[in-house]
C-alpha cells in the first residue's frame, strides 16, 4: 500500500494531509458534519457517540454519549440560529436525537470531557447549560435510521430509515416537534436525504436504485419526480449551491460566449442541480427541465399553479474513477467542485469547466454528420434532436474533469464519507479557503488541503 499522504495519479492538482483529528474514535466513524458557522465539526461513530472536534486545533473538544443504544449513523447541524448549536442524530436504534448547547465563545482546545446524557438532560443541573444536553428523542421509525438533514430554513427535519420510509418533522415550539409527513413510496431501504438549498424540496436515495424528490402540495407532502438511471443502491445525494460555478468561479461574473450564455440562462431557470452516487460506481448530475409555458413559479410561494410534477433529466455522468461502491459525494457551494469517496479508499475531486469553442464545434460537426446520415446512413430523429440540443448548448457547453485522484487516503480502510469545510487553522491563506474532511472505517477523520 502506498503512502497515504502522497498524491497518486493527481492529474491537475494534489491533496496534502493537513492533519488528522485527534484522538480518533476506536471504532468505525460514519460521517462528519461541519458546523454552519463555527470552526467545529461533529463526527458520528459506531460506538454510540458523537465527537465534537475543533478545526482550529484539530483536537477533540467533547464526546456526546448516552442518547443512543446503537451506532450513531448520521448527524446534521440546524442552520440559521445564533447563540445556540442544535445537532440532530440518527441511530441504528431507530431513534433520532436532538442535542443543544449554548455557545459561550469557548472553542479553545481543552481536555476531553465525556458528557453522559443518560438522564436526558436534567435541567436542575445548572452546569449543563455550558455543555451539550439531550433535548429530546424523536421516535417513529421501525428500523435503523440512516440519514438526517435540516431544511435550509431550519424549520423541517427529514429522516430516513431501513424501514423504507422518509419522515418529515416540523419544530412547532421549544423542544417540540410534530410529524407532518411519512413518505413510503420507496420500495427498499432509504439510504440518504438532502434538502434543496433554497426551496422546501427534499431528495432521497434508496436501495431500490431510485432518487425521489418530495414537495408539499397544499396540506400534504408528495413525490413530484422519480430520477431513474442508477443500476444499484443510491448511497448519497447532494445539492449544488444557489449560484452556479464553472471553473471554480461564479458564472455571473465571467465573460461568456453565446453558447455559454444560453447554458447560464438555462441553469438560472432550472435552479440548483443534484448530484448522486451509487453502488454502480457512477456519479450523475441531474437537472430540472424548466417549464416552457407559463410564468415562472416562485419556489417560496404557497400557491401552486398547474401540476406539481417536475421533469428531471440526467445532465452529466462524471468521469469513472472509482473501482468499488461510491459511498459519498459532496458539492462545494464555494467553488462548484465535487468530491467523492467509497469502498476503494480513493478521494476524487472533479471540476466543471467550459468546453473550448473548437471542441464544441467539432462535437457539433460530428453530430450534424450523423443527423444527415453521412456517418452511418441513419436519418434518425434522435440524431437531429441531438444537434438541436448542441446548438442550444444546454448540455454540451461544459464538461466535468477529475482534477485530483488520491488513493489509499485511509490506508487499507474504506472511507465512508467526505465533505467540504472552511479552513480554520492558523495556516489558512484566505477567508473562503476550503478543506476536505474524510471519515473512515479506521475511526479517523482527516483534514486535507487542496493544491489545484
Amino acid at each position: 500500500m502506498s503512502n497515504p499522504s502522497s498524491p497518486l495519479h493527481a492529474r491537475h492538482g494534489n491533496l496534502t494531509l493537513l492533519s488528522p483529528l485527534t484522538p480518533p474514535s476506536l471504532s468505525r466513524a460514519w460521517l462528519t458534519a461541519p458546523h454552519p458557522t463555527l470552526p467545529i465539526i461533529a463526527t458520528c461513530s459506531s460506538d454510540k457517540s458523537v465527537r465534537i472536534y475543533s478545526l482550529t486545533s484539530f483536537t477533540l473538544l467533547s464526546t456526546i454519549s448516552g442518547g443512543h443504544k446503537r451506532s450513531v449513523r448520521s448527524c446534521a447541524w440546524k442552520p440559521g440560529i445564533k447563540g445556540e448549536s442544535v445537532l440532530a442524530t440518527g441511530s441504528f436504534d431507530a431513534s433520532v436525537g436532538v442535542w443543544k448547547r449554548w455557545e459561550l465563545g469557548d472553542l479553545n482546545p481543552r481536555p476531553e470531557r465525556e458528557l453522559d446524557f443518560t438522564d436526558k438532560g436534567d435541567t436542575d443541573n445548572a452546569d449543563e447549560d455550558e455543555e451539550w444536553r439531550f433535548a429530546l428523542v424523536l421516535d417513529g421509525h421501525d428500523s435503523e435510521v440512516k440519514s438526517v438533514d435540516w431544511s435550509a430554513g431550519g424549520n423541517f427535519l427529514a429522516t430516513c430509515s431501513r424501514d423504507k420510509s422518509v419522515w418529515i418533522w416540523e419544530e412547532v415550539g421549544e423542544d417540540d416537534f410534530e410529524t407532518i409527513a411519512v413518505l413510503q413510496e420507496h420500495t427498499a431501504d432509504v439510504k440518504c436525504v438532502a434538502w434543496h438549498p433554497e426551496e422546501e424540496m427534499l431528495a432521497s436515495g434508496s436501495y431500490d436504485d431510485d432518487i425521489r424528490l418530495w414537495r408539499e402540495e397544499i396540506d400534504d407532502w408528495g413525490c413530484v419526480s422519480v430520477l431513474r438511471g442508477h443500476e444499484s443502491t443510491v448511497w448519497a445525494v447532494g445539492w449544488e449551491g444557489v449560484k452556479a460555478k464553472v471553473g471554480g468561479n461564479d458564472v455571473d461574473v465571467q465573460p461568456l460566449l453565446e453558447g455559454q450564455q444560453e447554458w447560464a440562462r438555462r441553469r438560472e431557470r432550472s435552479g440548483p442541480r443534484l448530484v448522486s452516487c451509487s453502488d454502480d460506481q457512477t456519479i450523475r448530475v441531474w437537472r430540472r427541465k424548466p417549464r416552457e409555458n407559463g410564468p415562472a413559479q416562485n419556489p417560496l410561494s404557497i400557491i401552486r399553479t398547474g401540476s406539481s410534477e417536475e421533469e428531471w433529466v440526467e445532465e452529466a455522468r462524471l468521469p469513472s474513477r472509482h473501482e468499488r461502491a461510491i459511498y459519498a459525494v459532496a458539492w462545494s457551494h464555494r467553488t462548484g467542485r465535487i468530491v467523492s469517496t467509497g469502498g476503494d479508499g480513493r478521494i476524487i475531486v472533479y471540476e466543471e469547466r467550459w468546453k473550448s469553442e473548437a471542441e464544441r464545434i467539432e462535437v457539433m460537426a460530428t453530430a450534424n454528420l450523423e443527423a444527415n446520415g453521412e456517418s452511418n446512413g441513419d436519418h434518425s430523429t434522435t440524431a437531429e434532436e441531438n444537434v438541436m440540443d448542441m446548438n442550444h448548448d444546454t448540455k454540451n457547453a461544459t464538461e466535468w474533469i477529475a482534477i485530483i485522484e488520491f488513493e489509499g487516503a485511509h490506508g487499507v480502510f474504506e472511507i465512508n464519507h467526505v465533505c467540504w469545510a472552511l479552513r480554520a487553522d492558523k495556516g489558512k491563506t484566505y477567508d473562503d479557503e476550503e478543506v476536505i474532511l474524510s471519515t473512515g472505517d479506521d475511526g479517523v477523520v482527516k483534514v486535507w488541503l487542496l493544491g489545484v
